[in-house]
């Protein structure tokens, strides 16, 4: 029988995928599996010299880990935590930049049993705060900068600095480890970039996800063995986690991530020195490489792309195949149900349409519905629902099918904000403006933007501060130190008052449609 990586084709896929057939890339069965173990040990035995993951850090370095040393840095973290009595179930918070102790701490959690809860380094204090409370690790890892902006912040968290001298006291304990979890034992905890709670939701991952994870591996990156991979979004958020470290890894394929501030030249010239053949990255990332000018300085051999986080405006699809030669391959889904419909990078036999969102991943039914639940018509907008257990689960955007069942997006259905890939809350950033002493009541919103697809702007009703450049920046500054560093409002607009439901609601939509309608006269 053929195997699921010999054709990246989709009538092949049609043909060949089960979701049984998944379990054939992995040692694990339904009685034992660990994604440390099908990740990186069993590849380490066999060739472990071989590169698992190259980083490229902003300051123009270049690091490359061999499976073999992420397996025995892990192996170690894993007695480490046993030492310190981290048990099993435990949760251990892991808010560093990719090098080897992220990586030694995230598997070696897993391998221990404990769960591993990656935290993204650009998170200020009180989001860091939220996500510690929500998931109470036994202790949280993080760089010595970072560590000592948190002291005294949560206490009874055990902060340890992942430095130098905490490498070398790992040295002290075995460099191999015999992981011993059931598929259904709970592996990581990946919290969301953003939803309409004050604390975005952490979705709970099991060892048994890494299975699943391989069908949006094979059909939304098209990953194979022998690609050189590589993806610059953080391994703290889904894509880089998942589709940029966990799936090309458990193929035994190398991957490669950026660390430190994004930059879009320090990512060309790492995807031109590693010779990288399959690029997944946010919508933000490619037009950062359309709009820096600089594309021309570079060779690339890259024979595979994908995009996720946020639809592709024209401009940059076409600057995407210019560059690289190959179409832009959406690769649809959100954290909570996972990838849904993908454009299968590397089929010959799939005619991908500039802007759509593809087809269902083999093995699933995707549908646009309406409010009652009836499928909608080819054309028609609805809500994109996929089937799960026997009941339709809501993505929460809008959608249309084309008369060739592609899939095409139409809108977020709330008031979720997108902007370079990141979701974000409004409410969480209302929350947050809130705070400062001189604000009586605030808004947020998503507005266009020509790099970030969108971003925030607050509408602030002042307690008799003047509403100058200075407030505005002061509020800025207000909500980036308090959540990530990114989620913060780039406009800011002092306003008398706020449009309100009859319930006396913030009327967000309201303020959309006035947006929308002042950029159109000024368009005019």
């Amino acid at each position: 029988m053929a195997k699921l990586t010999d054709s990246s084709d989709y009538a092949f896929a049609q043909a060949n995928f089960s979701p049984e057939r998944l379990w054939e890339f992995f040692d694990g069965d339904r009685a034992s599996l660990n994604i440390a173990h099908e990740c990186v040990d069993r590849h380490a035995a066999g060739d472990g010299d071989r590169i698992a993951i190259r980083i490229a850090h902003a300051d123009g370095r270049d690091e490359a880990l061999t499976f073999r040393a992420v397996a025995e840095a892990s192996s170690r973290f894993a007695h480490w935590l046993a030492a310190r009595g981290v048990a099993r179930g435990d949760r251990v918070a892991v808010m560093l930049e990719p090098s080897l102790p992220f990586y030694a701490a995230l598997f070696g959690a897993m391998k221990r049993g404990a769960v591993a809860v990656p935290l993204f380094t650009l998170f200020g204090p009180e989001g860091v705060r939220l996500r510690v409370a929500d998931c109470a690790p036994r202790l949280l890892l993080a760089g010595a900068e970072k560590a000592a902006e948190l002291a005294g912040g949560m206490p009874g968290l055990e902060t340890v600095v992942a430095d130098a001298a905490l490498m070398a006291a790992l040295e002290r304990f075995p460099a191999t480890w015999r992981a011993d979890t059931r598929p259904e034992d709970m592996a990581l905890f990946q919290y969301t970039s953003g939803t309409t709670r004050e604390l975005p939701e952490a979705v709970r991952h099991t060892h048994r996800a890494i299975v699943v994870l391989m069908a949006a591996a094979l059909y939304g990156t098209g990953v194979r063995p022998g690609d050189v991979f590589f993806c610059p979004s953080s391994p703290a958020w889904g894509h880089g986690l998942a589709h940029g470290t966990l799936a090309p890894l458990a193929l035994g394929v190398t991957t490669g991530t950026c660390a430190g501030k994004f930059d879009p030249v320090r990512l060309m010239r790492a995807l031109q020195d590693y010779g990288v053949t399959n690029l997944s990255a946010a919508a933000t990332h490619y037009r950062m490489m359309r709009t820096c000018g600089r594309a021309g300085e570079f060779r690339f051999a890259i024979r595979k792309l994908s995009f996720t986080g946020e639809p592709m405006d024209g401009e940059t699809a076409r600057f995407v195949e210019a560059t690289f030669g190959v179409p832009a391959c959406s690769m649809y889904g959100t954290t909570e149900v996972g990838v849904i419909l993908v454009n299968y990078p590397g089929a010959t036999d799939f005619a991908v349409k500039p802007g759509s969102l593809g087809k269902p991943v083999p093995g699933l039914r995707v549908e646009v519905q309406r409010p009652d639940g009836m499928p909608c018509a080819p054309g028609e907008v609805g809500e994109i629902k996929v089937l799960r257990r026997g009941a339709w689960v809501p993505t929460k955007d809008l959608g249309r099918v084309d008369e060739d069942g592609h899939f095409w997006h139409a809108g977020r259905a709330d008031d979720v904000i997108i902007s370079a890939g990141w979701t974000m809350s409004p409410v969480e950033i209302e929350d947050v403006l809130l705070k400062h002493p001189d604000v009586k009541e605030a808004a947020a919103i998503g507005v266009p933007d020509p790099v970030r697809g969108q971003v925030v702007k607050a509408f602030v009703v002042s307690r008799g501060r003047a509403g100058d450049e200075e407030f505005a920046r002061a509020l800025q500054d207000f909500t980036r130190e308090r959540l990530s560093r990114h989620e913060y409002p780039r406009q800011v607009a002092f306003v008398a008052e706020l449009p309100k439901t009859p319930a006396g609601k913030i009327n967000r939509k309201a303020l959309r449609e006035a947006e929308a309608a002042a950029a159109a006269a000024a368009t005019a």
